[in-house]
């Protein structure tokens, strides 16, 4: 066997160093491990434990502040505990105080009806007495009258007999005046029973008529369909609008109001002559003055035309017969005159309807009614144009056209400028004031019955004494409701009378006005 020798030394000494140096590596490598792992170990506890105390420093910061939030909600609970136990003390002392208030004004009252029950016991023991002594009296006085009666006849020489007939006859003389009184009350209780038949067929000829209520405004406006024909309206230095003011007579006011003219006119029938022409040439488009004169004049016609079927449609629905043409004409035309925003033609038919039903009812001349009712107002159709009311205009056409008397005296007479001569000049004027005293008919009526019912309660809770007031009845009542406590029953005699003398006095008013005065006690309790 041979021996290898490398650098003096043989193979297998270095192959046991080598062996060796391995084993002292691999125990070293083990021991440096071991110690690694030791410190990494110790490293990671250091941290654990470091975790583990921020991780208690934190849960205790979180329960220190959980503690104070808990307690500072406490706090607010408490607090708003003690006010609610603080309010509702106080509910329970004011109920408290309510109840002892309550409790001593029952003990005064029970004390005071005490007080008032021992009192009528006494005056009841009072009257008891006076009631007997009462009693004896009477039986004293009618013996002392018999005794007196005795000698009378034995002074006067006069039988029994003999000297009730004469003061039978001193009784006749002293109630003549209240024989006279009494005839006077039987005959003003005899006015009111016709004034109440009146109203009934009053009432009854309304309801069977019941016309329709319109109002008319007083001016016209034409829309316009753009802003731009405003000044082809006016037309090249004002000529268009000069012809329509000259051919129609009614003035147009052209100012900011958008897309819109106003005409204005003293006469009904120019205006509407202007307004329908105006709408014509706006929707046309052409406006100049040739074609404006050849607008006017074709619309004048065509409003004559509807004047007449007016005329002719207010004649045939009254049915007042044959009428002449002229009279016709000016009927239509009644249809664009305004009285008090009342459309004149329509409050004249329905006049006529009401005129012929009152006539109806009491057994006058129905047609003629109805005739003297529709021509009423007739001056009205011209009064802008003849100097004169409509009242002496009217009277001057039915004249010119030969119209009955009846029909003559009820337009002369229909607002009381002279006095009635025909029963059938009553019923027109009766008519007249309905047509145009309803609410609603005229603008002021509403305002002025509103006022006359205001009036009547403001006198009546004027009175000392007056707890209310109720206007009734169209104005025609006023109910008055007086105090208990301070008006006794014979009080409210005077209080009636004192209310009547100041409505007589203040206001003035159609018909009559009754004044009911109302006292009534009432005893309320409660049982428990």
């Amino acid at each position: 066997m041979q021996t290898i020798i490398l650098g003096g030394m043989p193979t297998y000494g270095w192959i046991c160093l080598i062996v060796v140096v391995l084993i002292i590596g691999l125990v070293g490598g083990f021991f440096f491990r071991l110690i690694f792992h030791e410190k990494s170990f110790s490293k990671s506890k250091q941290e654990s434990e470091k975790i583990i105390a921020d991780a208690q420093a934190e849960a205790e910061k979180k329960k220190r502040e959980s503690i104070s939030e808990a307690k500072q909600e406490i706090a607010v609970l408490k607090q708003e505990a003690d006010k609610d136990i603080r309010e509702r003390k106080s509910v329970v002392v004011e109920l408290e105080n309510k109840l002892n208030q309550r409790e001593d004004s029952l003990d005064r009252r029970s004390s005071n009806l005490d007080r008032r029950e021992e009192m009528l016991n006494a005056k009841e023991n009072k009257i008891d007495e006076k009631k007997a002594e009462l009693e004896q009296q009477n039986i004293k006085v009618e013996a002392i009258l018999k005794q007196q009666e005795q000698k009378l006849i034995e002074i006067s020489g006069l039988t029994r007999e003999e000297a009730k007939k004469i003061i039978m006859d001193s009784v006749k003389e002293n109630m003549r005046v209240e024989i006279a009184t009494y005839i006077k009350d039987e005959e003003e209780k005899a006015k009111a029973e016709v004034k109440a038949k009146a109203k009934n067929v009053l009432a009854l000829a309304i309801q069977k008529y019941a016309g329709e209520t319109a109002g008319e405004a007083t001016v016209s406006t034409v829309s316009l369909p753009v802003e731009e024909m405003k000044g082809r309206i006016i037309g090249r230095e004002g000529r268009n609008i000069r012809t329509i003011e000259s051919l129609t007579g009614v003035d147009l006011i052209i100012d900011d109001t958008p897309e819109a003219v106003v005409l204005s006119g003293f006469d009904p029938v120019r205006r509407e002559i202007a307004k329908r022409s105006l709408e014509i040439l706006v929707s046309d488009g052409r406006i100049h003055p040739a074609r404006i004169e050849e607008v006017v004049e074709r619309c004048r016609g065509e409003i004559e035309m509807v004047i007449r079927e007016m005329g002719e449609e207010a004649v045939f629905k009254t049915g007042i017969g044959k009428i002449h043409p002229d009279l016709v004409r000016l009927i239509g035309r009644l249809n664009y005159r305004t009285s008090y925003g009342q459309n004149v033609l329509k409050h004249s038919i329905e006049t006529a309807m009401i005129a012929g039903k009152l006539a109806s009812e009491i057994g006058e001349n129905e047609v003629m009614a109805r005739r003297a009712g529709l021509l009423h107002d007739i001056g009205k159709a011209v009064d802008h144009e003849i100097e004169g009311s409509h009242v002496e205009i009217g009277v001057e056409l039915a004249n010119k056209y030969h119209e009955p008397k009846e029909v003559i005296d009820a337009i002369a007479s229909h607002h009381e400028d002279v006095a009635p001569k025909t029963i059938i000049a009553v019923l027109v004027a009766a008519a007249d004031a309905l047509s145009s005293a309803r609410p609603g008919a005229r603008s002021d009526s509403l305002e002025n019955y509103t006022k006359r019912l205001e009036s009547l309660e403001a006198i009546s809770n004027g009175i000392k004494g007056v707890a209310s007031s109720y206007a009734i009845q169209a104005g025609r009542e006023v109910r008055v409701i007086v105090n208990p406590e301070e008006i006794d029953d014979l009080s409210t005699i005077s209080i009636a009378r004192q209310i009547k003398e100041e409505i007589e006095n203040k206001l003035s008013y159609p018909g009559t006005i009754k004044v009911t005065v109302i006292r009534e006690m009432r005893a309320v309790d409660v049982a428990k």
